[in-house]
């Protein structure tokens, strides 16, 4: 006659938690890529629309900078390569609209 070995507690313990741990964090990376997705699925939904109403926005060219612009609530929408570009021509002498928008886009730390 055979005796069957029965494993101990503690290793079943050991093992079950092991099974856990596993499950927990593809669990967690599911979550985390399926957030990814979801981010860049929005992110190409509303590129191209206007932040503010909804609208398609339009490319428009102000002072070589291409920014764009909805027409229909009439917003701008600067990137930070374009608010650099403008800060450049203002730092070359050049002022007008665009310098005021700009000082108003500072942080109140005193930057001149």
């Amino acid at each position: 006659m055979s005796e069957t070995v029965k494993p101990s507690q503690t290793e079943d313990d050991y093992f079950a938690k092991e099974d856990a741990e596993k499950k927990r964090k593809l669990a967690h990376k599911v979550q985390r890529d399926m957030a990814a997705d979801e981010a860049r699925r929005l992110k190409e939904l509303h590129r191209g629309h206007c932040p503010g109403c909804g609208q398609k926005m339009h490319e428009v060219n102000l002072r070589g900078v291409g920014v764009d612009v909805c027409f229909a609530c009439n917003g701008i929408f600067l990137e930070a390569h374009e608010i650099e570009t403008f800060q450049r021509q203002i730092n070359e002498g050049r002022r007008g609209v665009v310098a005021a928008i700009l000082n108003w886009l500072k942080p109140e730390s005193g930057q001149k």
